[in-house]
């Protein structure tokens, strides 16, 4: 795995220089994915110029391991693992040495929507943290309107980043993605928690990722999945139905 953590970590420093660039001129950013783990880099570079900016993360899964905690070894289980204040020593890890001197993220500061598919070690590190996390029975039993509402206030008015995986969307909607789990978002769903986060009018920061279209059973499904992410990132940018 230190072969290919050193080039995602040259990668995402690479991403995490351009974001910091465009942030620190006032300039909106958008970053497309590809795999989850970009967003090590995206994020960083965001809280490089906005150390108190705030994170939105819609996914179906967590993300939140690091070496030592992920059974598989897959970097796009890890971004936010990584981003966390004294979660891992960086120096220790190949091609993310530049995190040491980087601003990280507090637990206080992320608030997750959409999880259904968690690791143990997850579940555990999420509970022993205490950072605020909604999954899909949340989403059930409250209704997305009361969710983003309360994930909202908890993040406060500070600026926002929305890092959408569109495997948090249901796969009968988006087929196009490498993890795909049943019982997600619905089309409705995830538009209001574009909608919502673009009303607050701080949202200075999105990534759009594991949207595959070579992925998908058929071309259709790969266009259609491209074109649900299209749509999704309009309405963050404010695009509504009225």
């Amino acid at each position: 795995m230190a072969s290919s953590l050193a080039a995602v970590g040259r990668a995402c420093e690479q991403i995490a220089r351009l974001v910091k660039e465009k942030q620190q001129a006032a300039k909106f950013t958008l970053v497309l994915g590809g795999d989850h783990s970009i967003s090590a880099g995206s994020l960083a570079g965001v809280l490089q110029a906005k150390p108190d900016a705030r994170v939105l993360w819609i996914d179906a899964h967590a993300d939140i391991n690091t070496p030592r905690t992920s059974s598989s070894g897959s970097i796009h289980g890890m971004p936010i693992g990584l981003l966390l204040r004294d979660n891992v020593d960086h120096r220790e890890l190949p091609g993310f040495g530049w995190l040491a001197t980087s601003p990280l993220l507090d637990t206080d500061r992320i608030v997750y929507i959409g999880l259904r598919d968690l690791d143990p070690d997850e579940v555990a590190i999420l509970r022993e943290k205490k950072i605020k996390a909604f999954s899909m029975a949340h989403v059930d039993k409250y209704g997305i309107g009361k969710v983003m509402e309360d994930a909202i206030d908890y993040l406060g008015e500070y600026p926002l980043c929305l890092s959408f995986d569109i495997d948090a969307v249901d796969p009968s909607i988006v087929a196009a993605t490498g993890t795909k789990v049943r019982g997600g978002l619905t089309y409705r769903e995830s538009h209001y928690v574009c909608e919502a986060i673009a009303e607050t009018g701080r949202l200075v920061h999105m990534d759009m990722v594991e949207v595959n279209p070579r992925l998908g059973l058929s071309a259709q499904a790969g266009r259609e999945t491209a074109d649900v992410a299209v749509k999704l990132i309009a309405s963050a940018l404010g695009n509504s139905i009225l």
